[in-house]
């Protein structure tokens, strides 16, 4: 999908530059400006899918895939991307050049590679499970940018509903002998009513060679005010063909809009109601549309110990999600001490004379990325130990 620019003073090939977001030529310096592309960013209806092609023939990049994952990308002639982003595996070029749809909208990168490094290397730190020797292993000529392929789904939704709304009150009662006791009765009743609601860009990630967990972690993407799409913002980097076709992404669309509506039912019962059940929709969808939007992602894949760990930095924002490896040194640490936190709590409670619980005052600390996780086989192997 990408096109080539050189530059006007030297023959460089000019790449996209984060900091100045035009084009620059690596060899001299020599800036272009990105011309602003004021159109807008158009919705298509989903019958127009075939009418927006591009022929694998007509396309100026090549098509290159990854014999280990599987992930297709797509390459400048001049690119010097060898390596996949995903798993670290080297490309081959595809036996079959792909036929895509023209993206209609990018996402420009916002964040350069060193300031990329820098959240990768605070992210390692943050990881107090992994080994140690793991957190020198931040190279950051592996960072790869890379645009990942989303679909973008609006529907004005509207329904009809019925379900059961229950009003609790309290009544008094007696039991065997004579006492008088309250409980609370829910009654139960008929309801029926409307929703309507307008979906605006439901993005789906239209990759299905990315663990979701990954991708979810990296999200959100702010897409309000997206540019147009232009070749321009792709010089220097790669992008990701889409492996997950429109029909398959307007269902999944279909599942999250439903899934919305039928929050939105709920709440619309309990403003009336204590309670809700037995909710019945019956869903209609018109003026559906959609566009195909790229959007910018850092990737690197590291190997420790045999095994490749893949992780994903926002372009836009700098959020960080990955694998690691987890320290069965550290893992058993923490076994020790919760059994002698727990031993601690046992001594203090049969002396009845000191405490060593926290005091009432005390809070957590909350950190910056996601909290280190066990893994169900690795949870099933401390209940074994302790």
């Amino acid at each position: 999908m990408g096109e080539i620019y050189y530059c006007k003073n030297c023959g460089g090939v000019m790449e996209f530059d984060v900091a100045t977001q035009s084009l620059k030529c690596p060899n001299c310096g020599t800036e272009e400006k990105i011309e602003a592309n004021r159109q807008t960013v158009k919705e298509h209806k989903l019958t127009d899918y075939a009418k927006r092609t591009v022929k694998a023939g007509e396309k100026k990049s090549s098509t290159m895939q990854c014999p280990s994952c599987g992930a297709m990308v797509e390459v400048e002639a001049t690119s010097t991307a060898k390596d996949c982003p995903y798993c670290g595996t080297p490309f081959v070029l595809a036996d079959k050049q792909i036929a895509a749809i023209r993206p209609d909208g990018v996402v420009p990168f916002q964040i350069d590679k060193n300031k990329v490094g820098d959240c990768f290397r605070k992210w390692m730190k943050g990881r107090w499970l992994a080994p140690g020797e793991l957190k020198h292993l931040h190279q950051q000529d592996k960072l790869q940018g890379i645009y990942i392929p989303y679909w973008t789904f609006d529907a004005d939704a509207d329904v009809n509903y019925r379900a059961e709304g229950g009003r609790d009150r309290q009544v008094t009662r007696k039991d065997k002998d004579g006492k008088t006791y309250t409980e609370v009765v829910t009654d139960w009743y008929p309801v029926a009513g409307h929703v309507n609601h307008f979906f605006d860009d439901v993005l789906i990630h239209a990759s299905n060679h990315l663990d979701e967990s990954l991708i979810e972690g990296i999200e959100p993407f702010n897409t309000m005010d997206i540019p147009a799409y232009s070749p321009d913002y792709l010089s220097g980097y790669s992008s990701e063909i889409y492996t997950v076709d429109l029909k398959d992404a307007h269902l999944a669309a279909r599942t999250r809009m439903s899934a919305a509506l039928y929050s939105m039912v709920e709440q619309d019962v309990l403003r009336r109601y204590d309670h809700v059940r037995s909710i019945r929709m019956d869903e209609h969808y018109d003026a559906e549309t959609y566009k195909h939007v790229l959007l910018p992602v850092y990737s690197t894949a590291y190997r420790y110990k045999n095994k490749t760990y893949t992780v994903l930095i926002n372009g836009q924002t700098g959020r960080v999600k990955g694998e690691y490896p987890k320290s069965v040194a550290k893992i058993t640490l923490i076994i020790l001490l919760v059994l002698a936190i727990i031993g601690m709590f046992f001594l203090a409670t049969s002396g009845g004379e000191e405490d060593y619980g926290l005091q009432k005052n005390e809070t957590e600390t909350v950190c910056e990325y996601e909290a280190d996780e066990l893994t169900p086989a690795e949870y099933i192997w401390i209940q074994e130990v302790s």
